[in-house]
């Protein structure tokens, strides 16, 4: 059951907020994917979004600002039997965060990364995120946004994700649906989810997105042949740049090996023995400190 996945922390999010979807979408795929909670591992920045790791129960890392990528990235590696799903705003994923955002779809590591797009740093009383359209002006703003806007999905396709896609936050069917894909696949993946911000964002309200959103019913996201991307990757262009924002799964890429593969291409023993299951130890001594005694408490 979904409730299962939730911790004793009340979400404290804005009434109508879109992080009640998104956390309801996350709960209902965590629970009809049937995964073990010691395995998955939820990271999550700054800002609004960033508190979604202390509602799940599960494995959960609060990150500094714009560095949940490199933490989420860094436990992979270690582990690789663990499941990695990142959560972060727009101003956080694609502010300070970019540069890990970009590196995370080079590498192709098996992380999925969920981006609440609100287009605005809700958190900090609604100024304008790297998201947000040219010429428009929300509540809190003097004078219209002068900067152009990031694409997420074009973003990430350039960058090298093999899992691109784009969902509602008010549609939780929808939303659980992209999830459970995205957890499946293996490689980088991102979800641009659309999130009304009913205390900050006066212009992208729910009916601006019925307006200017359509669901892809007859898109094939599929790519199963090398040869086949650039002319996917041409298609997606195309649509990106439609008179609708397209929702849905736009990218499904398995050609491309991931970054433990890669790894294990050089080094034969790292899917036997990655860091996390070597022994802590230095020159045979033992650590001078009981780790279960320290951390016990954060055990699931």
């Amino acid at each position: 059951m979904a409730s299962e996945w939730s911790s004793e922390v009340w979400p404290d999010w804005c009434p109508g907020c879109g992080n009640f979807g998104i956390l309801s979408a996350l709960k209902l795929a965590l629970s009809e994917l049937d995964l073990d909670r010691r395995n998955f591992v939820i990271v999550s920045g700054i800002g609004c979004s960033g508190k979604i790791a202390h509602f799940v129960r599960a494995n959960g890392v609060h990150t500094l600002h714009g560095r949940a990528i490199p933490f989420a990235s860094g436990i992979k590696i270690a582990n690789p039997e663990l499941k990695l799903i990142v959560h972060g705003g727009d101003g956080d994923l694609l502010g300070i965060g970019m540069g890990h955002f970009i590196a995370l779809g080079r590498r192709n590591i098996d992380v999925l990364v969920v981006i609440h797009n609100n287009g605005v740093y809700g958190l900090t009383k609604g100024q304008a995120s790297p998201t947000l359209g040219k010429g428009l002006k929300t509540k809190s703003l003097a004078s219209p946004n002068i900067t152009d806007p990031v694409n997420p999905i074009l973003l990430g396709m350039m960058a090298g994700y093999t899992f691109l896609a784009r969902g509602y936050a008010y549609n939780v069917e929808h939303l659980k649906s992209l999830l459970k894909t995205g957890l499946n696949h293996k490689g980088a993946g991102v979800i641009e989810v659309i999130q009304p911000c009913p205390t900050w964002n006066n212009v992208k309200t729910p009916e601006w997105v019925s307006n200017n959103t359509l669901y892809l019913k007859e898109w094939d996201p599929l790519v199963n042949k090398k040869g086949d991307l650039a002319q996917k990757m041409r298609e997606i262009i195309s649509l990106e740049y439609g008179d609708k924002i397209p929702l849905g799964i736009i990218l499904e890429d398995n050609t491309k090996e991931t970054y433990q593969e890669r790894i294990t291409g050089l080094n034969k023993f790292y899917s036997e023995s990655p860091p996390a299951k070597q022994k802590i130890e230095s020159k045979g001594n033992p650590l001078p400190i009981n780790l279960e005694k320290t951390f016990g408490r954060y055990l699931i």
